[in-house]
């Protein structure tokens, strides 16, 4: 078992519902920070944005996010500098796209997530079957694979994703892009789907954009993903306090 899925694990056996923001590495030159005030508003992991020119599953927002940190210099290696920097108790995950990783090299950039505290990796277009070397390469560094399923995946195939993720297993809640939402879409069938199959955490994700839309996820899953919402917040010039208490909003509303 890698140790983000003990720790995962950790949490949901404490009766605790996990709260996961989201944000684009290097969108600002001090994006870090946003990182740390996260975990001391409450979050239990972190999901770190790595960004990517031709993304296929990031909607506007968080496209506009990786758009000007690219501008900025942004790059797989600056990434992993900037976090070396920071020390925090809550995991960190990535989530990109395989080019990034394929260009690099797979066993080297396995090994620099480790280096940098990274612990698992949401790779959205990395397909199972074409997984077994990336796989391999995390197994050497202590990197786990995250598989999402989405409401079009069947319950075979969503028992396959399930049995091959490792930290916990993500439920798309919906048939689109990252970004805002009226509901949870069809996230309770995906979540059920991927529990018939493993006793992995599953998070949801994908269009959980406000406290309560949170607390509704977690009332059929482990934790709830937020990404967009606070990127947008970011893009629009919040401060470091500011992200503090959008986390805290929603780690109140997971905690009601």
């Amino acid at each position: 078992m890698k140790s983000l899925e003990g720790d995962l694990r950790a949490i949901r056996e404490s009766g605790r519902k996990a709260l996961v923001p989201y944000f684009v590495a290097g969108l600002t030159k001090d994006w870090v920070r946003y990182v740390e005030t996260a975990v001391h508003a409450g979050a239990d992991a972190v999901e770190i944005g790595i960004p990517f020119s031709d993304p296929m599953m990031d909607g506007v927002v968080i496209q506009e996010g990786a758009r000007r940190a690219l501008l900025e210099g942004t790059t797989f290696d600056s990434v992993c500098d900037d976090l070396a920097s920071i020390d925090v108790s809550a995991p960190l995950i990535a989530m990109t796209y395989f080019n990034i990783f394929h260009h690099y090299g797979l066993e080297r950039a396995a090994g620099r997530l480790q280096s940098c505290a990274i612990r698992g990796a949401i790779i959205p277009d990395l397909a199972l079957e074409e997984a077994e070397e990336w796989r391999h390469a995390c197994d050497d560094h202590d990197v786990a694979t995250i598989f999402l399923a989405a409401p079009s995946t069947s319950a075979a195939r969503a028992g396959e994703l399930a049995l091959a993720s490792e930290g916990f297993a993500y439920a798309s809640a919906r048939m689109a892009v990252t970004g805002r939402a009226a509901d949870a879409g069809r996230a309770h069938q995906v979540v059920e789907r991927l529990r018939a199959a493993s006793d992995l955490p599953v998070y949801v994700g994908i269009g959980i954009s406000t406290p309560e839309q949170a607390r509704d996820a977690v009332g059929f899953s482990d934790g709830a993903i937020v990404g967009s919402a606070l990127v947008k917040l970011i893009l629009e010039g919040a401060s470091v306090h500011d992200v503090h208490l959008a986390v805290e909003g929603f780690r109140s509303a997971i905690d009601l």
